[in-house]
């Protein structure tokens, strides 16, 4: 069993992220919903691969986190509900595109045939484009912050973190690169801690936080993210000569997100306890 299952979790943790995945698998079925046209439409054919890539499972971790850092910062569940189906639309995004035969080649996502498979290649990049352009409409009206919630999505997403990340690890593939500890951080920044930096953000701006509190948040994100990627490489076997260094960076990265929570009052207990069985996991 992973290290990181969320059955593993605390009680709290675990009535947390089922809590917030029921609230936001409701707001992604409103963002996602079928168009009023005929079922044999390309376009239905669309959007009906665009719930299979979404609707099809997951941790809910990253739209958890929004919702978490919302309340942490004196917002309510409602308030974060579109950046958290922004979130998890736009990772799902990220994922179908990974899948493609010109990226990681993978037929199988979450227990089921990814997109390509089940649809077609095509299908799949459209699909992928047409996530991420709503992941920015989903959070455009929010209440508070909408404009500063798309530049969060678009530096956090883009060349220098998310997609460079992704670069990285494709050009490493093909030279057979071993990385060293500091290159796989850099790696585990870009393509896993840019959307956890981004969620508990997007949770802060939604909230209407102060600079200084959404930035707190986005180091936060990024400390778990990364400790997070280290547990799930030592779960997979990922990165082997660099495991005993992984399990002793998970701790520090977790006791580093705590300490930028330090000016927050217990509502931030949640993202505390989260980060600590992170660390331990």
């Amino acid at each position: 069993m992973s290290t990181i299952d969320p059955t593993t979790a605390p009680e709290e943790i675990q009535h947390w992220l089922g809590s917030a995945a029921e609230a936001v698998n409701a707001r992604l079925d409103l963002h996602l919903a079928l168009p009023d046209i005929a079922e044999a439409d390309p376009v239905y054919r669309l959007a009906e691969a665009m719930r299979y890539a979404v609707l099809g499972g997951g941790k809910r971790l990253r739209p958890a986190l929004v919702v978490a850092s919302c309340e942490a910062c004196g917002g309510t569940r409602e308030q974060a509900l579109d950046a958290a189906a922004a979130i998890e639309i736009l990772h799902a995004y990220t994922l179908v595109h990974d899948d493609l035969p010109a990226m990681d080649n993978d037929e199988t996502r979450r227990g089921r045939p990814t997109v390509h498979i089940q649809y077609d290649e095509a299908t799949a990049v459209l699909v992928g484009d047409a996530l991420l352009t709503l992941a920015f409409g989903a959070v455009s009206g929010q209440e508070h912050g909408a404009a500063k919630a798309v530049g969060i999505l678009a530096a956090r997403a883009g060349r220098d973190q998310l997609l460079g990340g992704q670069m990285l690890d494709l050009r490493w593939q093909e030279a057979e690169h071993t990385a060293s500890f500091e290159e796989v951080e850099r790696l585990h920044r870009g393509k896993t801690g840019a959307l956890f930096a981004a969620a508990c953000e997007l949770g802060a701006t939604a909230a209407n936080a102060s600079e200084l509190q959404i930035a707190c948040m986005g180091e936060y994100g990024m400390s778990v993210g990364v400790a997070f990627q280290h547990a799930d490489d030592l779960d997979d076997g990922d990165f082997p000569e660099q495991a005993a260094r992984a399990k002793e960076r998970r701790l520090q990265l977790a006791e580093a997100a705590v300490i930028q929570l330090q000016d927050f009052n217990a509502d931030a207990d949640l993202l505390r306890s989260f980060a600590r069985w992170i660390g331990q996991a």
